[in-house]
């Protein structure tokens, strides 16, 4: 449904909500490309909140490293996912989208029902992958793809609110670098509904730019990696939504690493010069205005 055809409910959560979507899917519109943070958990969206993102996306690689799982193909449940994107959710007053993966289910009625479930946590989006987890073939055939693409848009549209669907090619991710059949997925999944297009691990900036001028609606692009393109040439290449992906998680694990190699290597504490004061994290993760104040209230501070 179009944003403004949906009225949000009298119910103060639901309107919140709704008005979350609506500023959501209007990023998308804006004259500059906007960076949404993925935080892994309640803590790091608390964080991130205070720094001016204006909005959040989980990261399944993010939450799998942070239960001592490696990001993979079943690594997660949905059961897990949706329980920590409902922590996240709670923990900021932006709006948030949710990394679903493939849609957790063999069938498209399966990715109807997660979408219905994710909205019905406080999700304003999510993002479909057509991965399929095997190794011998990685890539669902495109014709089993779209449809579950469309059975998320279907689901997605008959909410009251507008709920944002992200539909992901994973060529590059899935060891098939095919730029011309990610770009003719892409297509597919434009004609199908999705809201917005994305396909992680882009090689360089010319595969960007031939992406993002072969489509019509949105793209996402992922950074943080060695794609060294700033928020300023992605807009140019015509990005409109920039990720992190599970890059500010394994960014804190590389400053634990750097922390323990210290200690376990010279004896020393260094690396205690650099951590978050203790006054400071507490003052970053206590709510405004209680324990759930995050759906509506005032972003903590940054400093």
């Amino acid at each position: 449904m179009d944003a403004t055809s949906a009225t949000p409910s009298s119910d103060s959560s639901t309107a919140a909500r709704y008005q979350r979507a609506v500023a959501f899917r209007a990023l998308h519109e804006g004259p500059e490309p906007f960076v949404v943070a993925n935080p892994w958990d309640a803590g790091s969206a608390r964080i991130l909140t205070g720094f001016g993102f204006p909005a959040l996306a989980t990261t399944g690689a993010g939450l799998a490293h942070s239960l001592g799982r490696p990001d993979g193909a079943g690594a997660l449940s949905r059961a897990e996912v949706l329980d920590n994107a409902r922590s996240i959710v709670e923990a900021t007053h932006l709006p948030v989208t949710a990394d679903l993966e493939s849609g957790f289910g063999r069938t498209p009625q399966d990715v109807a029902d997660t979408i219905r479930a994710a909205a019905a946590i406080g999700l304003v989006g999510a993002s479909i992958e057509d991965s399929t987890g095997r190794e011998q073939d990685p890539l669902r055939p495109l014709s089993e793809a779209v449809e579950r693409v469309a059975a998320a848009v279907e689901a997605a549209e008959q909410l009251d609110f507008p709920f944002t669907v992200t539909a992901r090619a994973e060529n590059f991710f899935s060891n098939r670098p095919d730029l011309d059949d990610t770009i003719t997925r892409l297509k597919a999944y434009q004609e199908a509904g999705a809201h917005v297009l994305y396909a992680p691990a882009l090689p360089d900036a010319e595969a960007i730019r031939a992406v993002c001028s072969s489509l019509t609606r949105p793209v996402n692009v992922l950074m943080g990696g060695a794609l060294n393109l700033s928020v300023a040439d992605l807009g140019a290449l015509g990005v409109r939504r920039i990720s992190t992906g599970s890059a500010l998680s394994r960014a804190a694990l590389g400053a634990l690493m750097g922390a323990a190699r210290e200690i376990t290597e010279s004896g020393t504490f260094t690396f205690g010069a650099q951590a978050l004061p203790y006054a400071d994290a507490n003052a970053l993760l206590t709510p405004p205005h209680g324990p759930h104040s995050g759906l509506g209230g005032s972003h903590p501070s940054s400093t």
